[in-house]
């Protein structure tokens, strides 16, 4: 695979986002760059710029009652809740103060929540974080499921977004095509790299990525 390259988030200099050019396959497309946001999303000082950052996007919102972190970004959630919250942002919970929270997947890949967790959702105001969207069918599940279990979705949030928005809800993004012009997403059946020919470099989900040669 190539190199690294990064982006440097105009406002704050420890919002980084790094990227990979390439042939890489998701779960739902086959994209021409794998951002590569493990740092962002797991060492301190970066998640929390991040959340720092995305939450200044809300800070005009009434109510937030659970951030719903998707793709391992509960520190980022949390380092957000926490700006927010600070910033004045109420929630209308008993003791004033937001879950972060995640879904489980069940057997046949479909969001879920237990018991235990069901009162963080429902009833509430939730804001969704994901870590990139290019399809925007993972927000969809995401938003659905929400729905069911009775909680209403105020927002969504993302690092990186190809999508401005998802079922007529906006997606406030750190960065997006207009950083990465030339990125691209395809349906499998349509991806040109692999009508040219052009060997996978790699297989990715929200955990990361798994070469292939």
């Amino acid at each position: 695979m190539q190199a690294y390259k990064k982006i440097d988030y105009s406002k704050n200099k420890d919002v980084v986002l790094r990227y990979i050019p390439g042939h890489f396959v998701t779960p739902n497309s086959h994209v021409n760059y794998y951002m590569d946001l493990s740092d962002m999303k797991s060492r301190q000082r970066e998640a929390r710029a991040t959340g720092e950052e995305l939450a200044e996007m809300y800070l005009a919102s009434d109510v937030i009652d659970t951030v719903l972190c998707l793709n391992g970004m509960e520190v980022v959630g949390a380092y957000m809740a926490n700006k927010l919250t600070k910033s004045g942002i109420i929630s209308a919970n008993r003791h004033q103060t937001m879950y972060i929270t995640s879904p489980e997947y069940n057997a046949g890949g479909q969001m879920m929540f237990r018991e235990n967790i069901i009162h963080m959702v429902k009833n509430r105001k939730v804001l969704i974080l994901i870590d990139t969207a290019t399809t925007g069918e993972t927000l969809r599940s995401a938003i659905r499921t929400v729905k069911f279990y009775g909680g209403e979705v105020i927002g969504i949030s993302a690092i990186y977004s190809v999508a401005t928005k998802v079922d007529d809800i906006q997606i406030r993004a750190l960065y997006s095509n207009r950083d990465l012009p030339d990125y691209a997403s395809h349906r499998p059946e349509d991806c040109p790299m692999c009508r040219d020919g052009v060997e996978i470099d790699a297989i990715c989900n929200g955990f990361g990525y798994s070469t292939l040669r």
